[in-house]
């Protein structure tokens, strides 16, 4: 055994001295490497990594580079900070998850060494997107990898979070981990990543990358990766980088951060001038003429996309239909991903949560009904099709008003849509099926409500007043395309009101409940959340479920202007006190005791009279219970005495009828009770007379003595007697008067036989001679 245990240490020390051996190799190999004398190879074969990323790129199918992959990779892998861009759909993801693998083996990292990597994501779907690729690629390798991101299990990952050396995730759930997680530990980090990073600036995610930023080690190397590179990503840069490079297109104007934008060569690109109330009939046109297409509408909000995929799903066009949207549940939306990804033809109604970064396989057409709010927007649309070098399509639908300023800022990033003219004998007409079902769904009249204030509150608010005008919307217009009978009342909040909403949208609960905590730290929660204790108290205390809110209650309720009847038991009004103040002079007491009269119950009823009980006619005409009659007509029935005394003859026959009912009532009581009693004594006789001849049936074969089996016998013939005589008296009774005048006949032995009873008096009348017997 010493032998074996000095062999197998032998061997290990072999291998780990190859291991360094080779990781020494590998690092020379990589500072030696230079991109410009490869520049025909496109081979992940040709870069100084190390075997198992290679093996587990070539399993995942992937063997060439593209062209931000040749020039960034070399770059990261020789430890240095990179400000990458590049078109959408050219590999971004693969060119900062192959660095983060080499750096980690390089180090010889290990799961006692905690976290090496952080990769940050603006959405879940990416996230998740890149967690997938991660665990393809790296599955040779040693290291753990964690996906955490909102809408999962809190406690399930902070039970792993200390055995995790790649952490993918969001920026709320991330910064979350980090003030709640005892075993993140961050001051060993090798590498962050920060992928989309100009979505994650413009989703609210500002402060949130500042407090996760200034909790990292300076020394670590950064990567920041994006399709496009604006004024907010440098100040971001300059805050997490150092002595970073820039990769991309070679051009001047991106060296200056003015980087010039463009879509994929093997992208089409088109566009429509339709009119704001045209716009779902043209989609729906465009759907039903595409039935063997995979394609991704975007539509501005969630409600849009809500009220659009449940009309169009009562419409049936003839084709699946998904929708993704922020408002959903995680589980819901990786499920609708997972679906999407999978089918050939489908159409997902979708907003800008899946605009960046996820790949979709084989998508054919992209349609932007509602447009961008800026140029990068529509970039990062439009990349969901065409990845890789595919073929895609692309179709914008711009109003009048939209389309010059829009398709001018366009050509400023060398972007130039076709224009495509409709046809009108495959136009369709889809308003009044959508007046219909509004008519008589009230949910889809509800939801077409909040698709028309919130694509109205999208376009009051945009930056860019040139391309979107609020003041010229046809509101009553856009509201019947709906189906909707007028357009709804708007509140529009100001800027900030939005801003401070949109910022508290992205950030984690928790975080947001440890901010209003107190010195001791305790968490300080309104006073609506104390007083809930029950989760039946928290059910009615939620608003805004489903369609059962004030919202839908206010939609759906008549108005007062219809019939008074359907206002019954309606609470008018809640606020019922009324201060001293606001009374006219006239009302209020002068005097303390006209303010006591006026506050005390008896004092008021005193000038009032007391109440009394009332009763209804059959017209429901009301009446006291003791109604006074007039004097004239009390005269006419007599005088007093007459009527005195034909009251009381008229109550003494009353008393004498309802006597009589009562003696009655009682002498049936009494029979009752005797015939009870009679047939209870008739079962307790059945009962021991069937005892009696079950002891008849038994057959006794004898002791074996003589004198024994004698003397059995003459006592077995005396209780035979007995019986015969019991018998007699029980089974052929009859009436037997007190002279024995209807007696039948005696024997020898002395049994009386009778005739057998056939009423209740007979079978009186038997049983009380056996007990003079």
């Amino acid at each position: 055994m010493a032998r074996k245990n000095k062999n197998t240490t032998q061997k290990r020390k072999e291998l780990r001295e190859r291991e360094t051996q080779f990781i020494k190799e590998l690092e020379t190999r990589i500072q030696e490497y230079d991109p410009s004398l490869h520049v025909k190879d496109q081979l992940f074969d040709d870069l100084p990594i190390s075997p198992n990323t290679l093996r587990g790129l070539k399993e995942a199918a992937f063997l060439k580079m593209t062209d931000i992959q040749k020039k960034s990779i070399p770059i990261s892998l020789k430890n240095n900070d990179i400000l990458a861009s590049a078109k959408t759909g050219s590999g971004k993801t693969l060119a900062f998850l192959i660095p983060v693998l080499e750096k980690l083996y390089r180090e010889k990292w290990t799961e006692f060494d905690g976290l090496g990597a952080l990769i940050i994501s603006p959405t879940r779907e990416l996230a998740m997107q890149i967690y997938e690729v991660l665990v393809k690629i790296g599955k040779y390798h040693s290291f753990s990898a964690g996906l955490v991101i909102g809408g999962k299990d809190v406690k399930f990952e902070l039970e792993r979070m200390s055995r995790i050396n790649i952490l993918v995730g969001t920026p709320g759930r991330i910064l979350q981990h980090m003030d709640q997680a005892v075993g993140l530990n961050v001051l060993n980090l090798q590498m962050l990543v920060l992928d989309e990073a100009d979505r994650c600036l413009d989703m609210g995610f500002q402060k949130t990358l500042d407090a996760i930023v200034s909790n990292l080690p300076p020394s670590r190397q950064t990567l920041l990766f994006s399709a496009t590179i604006s004024q907010s990503i440098s100040n971001l840069a300059r805050l997490s980088l150092a002595d970073y490079k820039i990769v991309g297109d070679d051009n001047e104007q991106q060296q200056q951060l003015k980087t010039t934008n463009s879509t994929p060569d093997s992208l089409q690109q088109y566009y429509i001038e339709v009119d704001l109330p045209q716009k779902l009939n043209i989609l729906f046109s465009f759907i039903k003429s595409h039935l063997k297409s995979k394609m991704i509408v975007f539509l501005s909000s969630s409600k849009q996309v809500h009220f659009v995929y449940e009309t169009f799903r009562k419409l049936q066009p003839g084709i699946s239909l998904m929708n993704l949207h922020g408002r959903q549940k995680q589980t819901a939306r990786t499920e609708t991903l997972d679906k999407f990804s999978r089918a050939q033809q489908v159409v997902l109604f979708a907003t800008d949560v899946v605009a960046r970064g996820i790949d979709f396989p084989a998508v054919d057409w992209v349609v932007q009904v509602d447009c961008p709010e800026d140029v990068d927007t529509y970039i990062h649309r439009a990349g969901r099709c065409a990845r890789n070098g595919k073929n895609g399509k692309s179709l914008i639908m711009l109003t009048s008003q939209e389309e010059p300023g829009f398709l001018s800022r366009l050509k400023s990033k060398n972007i130039v849509p076709s224009k495509l003219n409709i046809k009108q004998s495959k136009k369709k007409s889809i308003q009044p099926q959508l007046q219909s079902l509004l008519f008589k769904d009230p949910e889809l009249k509800y939801l077409g409500q909040k698709a028309f204030i919130s694509y109205v509150r999208s376009i009051f608010i945009q930056k860019d007043k040139e391309v979107f005008k609020f003041d010229e919307l046809p509101t009553e217009d856009f509201a019947q395309s709906l189906g909707l009978p007028g357009a709804p009342k708007i509140k529009i909040k100001g800027m900030k009101t939005i801003q401070k909403a949109k910022e508290l949208k992205n950030t984690s609960r928790q975080l947001l409940l440890l901010g209003k905590a107190d010195a001791n730290g305790e968490i300080v929660k309104d006073l609506a959340e104390k007083e809930t204790k029950t989760k039946y108290d928290k059910m009615f205390n939620r608003k805004n479920q489903s369609v059962l809110s004030e919202h839908y209650l206010n939609i759906t309720k008549s108005s007062a202007d219809h019939d008074e009847d359907e206002d019954f038991m309606t609470v008018k009004r809640h606020d019922h006190e009324l201060k001293e103040q606001d009374l006219p002079a006239l009302l209020v007491p002068t005097s303390k005791r006209a303010m006591k009269r006026a506050l005390s119950k008896k004092a008021s009823l005193s000038t009032k009279g007391n109440a009394s009980k009332l009763k209804f006619d059959d017209d429901g005409t009301a009446h006291p219970i003791y109604e006074l009659i007039g004097e004239e007509d009390f005269h006419k029935e007599g005088d007093v005495k007459t009527q005195v005394n034909n009251f009381i003859n008229k109550e003494s026959e009353l008393m004498a009828k309802a006597d009589v009912d009562d003696k009655r009532t009682v002498k049936e009581k009494r029979k009752e009770k005797k015939r009870k009693r009679l047939e209870a004594l008739r079962k307790e006789m059945e009962t021991e007379m069937a005892s009696e001849d079950e002891d008849a049936n038994v057959y006794i074969a004898g002791t074996g003595n003589l004198s024994d089996d004698m003397q059995e016998d003459d006592d077995h013939s005396s209780d035979d007697e007995e019986a015969v005589r019991k018998k007699a008296r029980y089974d052929n009774s009859s009436d037997v008067s007190d002279n024995d005048n209807d007696k039948v006949g005696e024997n020898d032995n002395n049994i009386i036989e009778y005739e057998e009873p056939e009423t209740l008096e007979e079978l009186e009348s038997l049983t009380s001679n056996l007990i003079k017997h």
